[in-house]
This record gives C-alpha cells, sequence and structure tokens, in this order.
C-alpha cells in the first residue's frame, strides 16, 4: 500500500507521462513539409493522397518566376522544405550554397530516375547531388489557330519568324502576343533566331538580342508568366511564348469550356529551349527526413506519371512512361522526336557580371525603355 505523499507522486508521475505521451502523439501528427512549387503544376490529389498514407502535412505554395524563387533562397529564409528552380538557376543557387546535399539513401525509389535526363541535368548539378528532375518541356509557341488563320492564312506558326520579324508580329497585334517574363527564355531564344549562341556571355551579342525583341516590343501586350494559360484559353490574346505544358494546358481548358478556341503548340523549327524544373531541399529546411518521404513519394513512377498526365509535361522518371496516358506519351510538343530533341538548345547558368548586363537589358526589353 502506498503512503498519501507516494501516491500523490504516484498521480504526478502518471499525469506527466500522460501529458507525454500526448505530446508525442501530438508531434507525430503534426508532421509537415513545406512545399514551393510553380502555379498550376502539380495534381492536388497527390498532396492528399500522400498525407494520407503518411500522416505528413503538405503546406504547397506556388510562384510563376524563377527571379520571386531566387530572391527568398539568396535572402537565406525561405521558410520551405522543398523548391523547383530551373535548371540554370539551379546551378547558380548551388555554387552560393543555398542547398543541401540530398540522402540518397532515403531515395529508395532513385533507380526510377530516366538516365538521359539526367545525362542533361549534369550541366547543373553534377551526379544529381543537391536535386531531382521533377519535369522538364520546351520553351515555343502557343497559338490560336482560328485567330491566326484570319489574320494570315500561311502564318510560319512553326518558325520565330512569327514573332521576331516586326512585320509578321505587328499583323497580330490587335489580338494580343504574350511573352514570358523571362529573360533566360525569351533572351535567349532570340539569340538562338539570329544564329547566335544562346549561352552567349559577349556583351555586344545580348545587346543584339535584346534589340531584336524591342524591335517587336509594341507588338506585345504583356510580359507574364502565368497569366497567358488562361488567356490563351479564354481567346483573350492568339499568341503566347510559353513553356510547352502551359500551353496544352490552355488547349485543355478550351475544350473543356467547349468556346470554339482550338490552340496549337509549336517548337520552332530554327531551335527552341530545353528547360528542367529540378526539385531541391534548401538549406534551412525545417523538415528534412519529410522532405526526403516527399521526394521518394514522387519518385513512385505511378506518381508521378498521375502529376505528367494532368499538367502535360514530361517529367524525369524513366519508369513512370508505363503509367503516363496515351495522348501525353504520344504528343511530340510534350515528347519530342529524335530530331527535334538534337535542335533543343540547354540554357546555362550566367555569371555574375553576365546576370547584371541581362536583368539591364531585360528591363529596358519589357519597360520598353
Amino acid at each position: 500500500m502506498l503512503k498519501p505523499g507516494m501516491k500523490r507522486f504516484a498521480l504526478v508521475a502518471g499525469v506527466a507521462a500522460g501529458v507525454l505521451a500526448v505530446a508525442s502523439a501530438s508531434f507525430a501528427k503534426d508532421r509537415e513539409v513545406k512545399v514551393f512549387n510553380w502555379s498550376d503544376y502539380i495534381d492536388e490529389s497527390i498532396l492528399a493522397d500522400f498525407t494520407k498514407e503518411t500522416g505528413i502535412k503538405v503546406t504547397y505554395d506556388v510562384f510563376d518566376s524563377n527571379e520571386v524563387l531566387e530572391t527568398k533562397l539568396l535572402a537565406g529564409k525561405t521558410g520551405y522544405d522543398i523548391v523547383v528552380p530551373t535548371g540554370a538557376f539551379l546551378s547558380r543557387q548551388i555554387k552560393a550554397g543555398v542547398f543541401q546535399k540530398l540522402d540518397k539513401s532515403k531515395l529508395t525509389n532513385i533507380g526510377n530516375v530516366w538516365p538521359e535526363v539526367a545525362k542533361r541535368t549534369d550541366v547543373y548539378d553534377p551526379n544529381g547531388e543537391h536535386a531531382l528532375t521533377y519535369m522538364w518541356g520546351t520553351t515555343g509557341i502557343g497559338y490560336n489557330e482560328g485567330k491566326i488563320k484570319e489574320r494570315m492564312a500561311d502564318a510560319p506558326v512553326n518558325s520565330w519568324d512569327l514573332v521576331f520579324k516586326p512585320e509578321l508580329a505587328a499583323k497580330f497585334k490587335d489580338c494580343g502576343i504574350f511573352m514570358l517574363d523571362s529573360p533566360d527564355d525569351i533572351l535567349s531564344s532570340a539569340l538562338r533566331y539570329l544564329g547566335i549562341d544562346p549561352n552567349t556571355t559577349d556583351e555586344a551579342e545580348l545587346k543584339k538580342g535584346a534589340e531584336l525583341l524591342k524591335s517587336i516590343r509594341g507588338n506585345v501586350k504583356k510580359f507574364h508568366s502565368s497569366e497567358y494559360i488562361n488567356a490563351l484559353a479564354d481567346g483573350d490574346i492568339c499568341i503566347a511564348i510559353g513553356w510547352s505544358g502551359d500551353i496544352l494546358q490552355a488547349r485543355d481548358r478550351a475544350v473543356e469550356a467547349k468556346n470554339g478556341h482550338v490552340i496549337k503548340y509549336s517548337i520552332p523549327k530554327e531551335g527552341a529551349m530545353m528547360w528542367f524544373d529540378m526539385m531541391a531541399i534548401p538549406k534551412d529546411a525545417e523538415n528534412v527526413a519529410e522532405a526526403h518521404e516527399f521526394l521518394n513519394y514522387l519518385l513512385r513512377p505511378e506518381v508521378i506519371a498521375k502529376a505528367s498526365n494532368y499538367i502535360n509535361y514530361a517529367n524525369g522518371n524513366l519508369a513512370s512512361k508505363e503509367f503516363v496516358s496515351d495522348e501525353v506519351k504520344g504528343d511530340p510538343a510534350i515528347y519530342p522526336d529524335d530530331a527535334t530533341m538534337n535542335n533543343l538548345f540547354v540554357k546555362l547558368a550566367y555569371d555574375a557580371k553576365t546576370q547584371r548586363s541581362v536583368t539591364r537589358l531585360w528591363t529596358g526589353v519589357v519597360t520598353g525603355k
């Protein structure tokens, strides 16, 4: 039989143990991962399924330009556990020391990575030490077939001439041209059109690209990196220089709306940019274990295939092709043929001096000054 004092001690100890047990359970329930990804870039059922399976809550925020993400990363306090920069930006950010290396022992599904894609992304992140490919695509021309034909029956929709020749671009000013607010995509495409290396760091050559863009600036309605999806789908514009999957999302939205707008996408014959969006863990991530669990979940072929089927982008997981729909897999705008692939270029990161020059030139293009 316990003495009164011992009873009190036992009661207090029991309550304390109960509180600790409740607290432990609470911590287990409160596991989370904070993700910062591009807008319109995932099937949200994937997030719900991940939480249901693991108990890990997903806080999911979006951005629409690499510059927005880079500002957060270089400030040193992102507040996120996984971010998705494009390859050239990732490369520069790795050098700045803002990412931690992946713990591949926790990525049991990493064998599903597509070797050919991994080989191409090695230029940004050798041996994939810091990042995994989420999606890849091209930067090309989205257009409203009907509106283009009304204004020019033989419009060169498979050529950069459509937008980079001032006299041609002027024909479509009234129905609206949008371009990405991204010098990496637009300036490099202009340089390729001029026959200049898209990765040039020569100031005089960069200026030639900027001058070309200034010559057609008056025909461009807006520079924006996400609004063009709905603008194309709704018939508010007739041309958008944008990312392949976004254009195809616009196509699908127009079909769903039954509004009569036929949206198509072309990879210009002069060559176009091939880009890769990469998933990485910032140095300041608070939920590193959960971040690895989320990445490993996305490495499952059937999971990442669901994302590709929803957003019309090719992913970096070779094993997933079995689960990617025939409609997506068979679309040359998403999975280009070998000849087209060989005509695509990869954008490398600028050095700090060139980046400042490009930023200045791009500001002049966008503002028209």
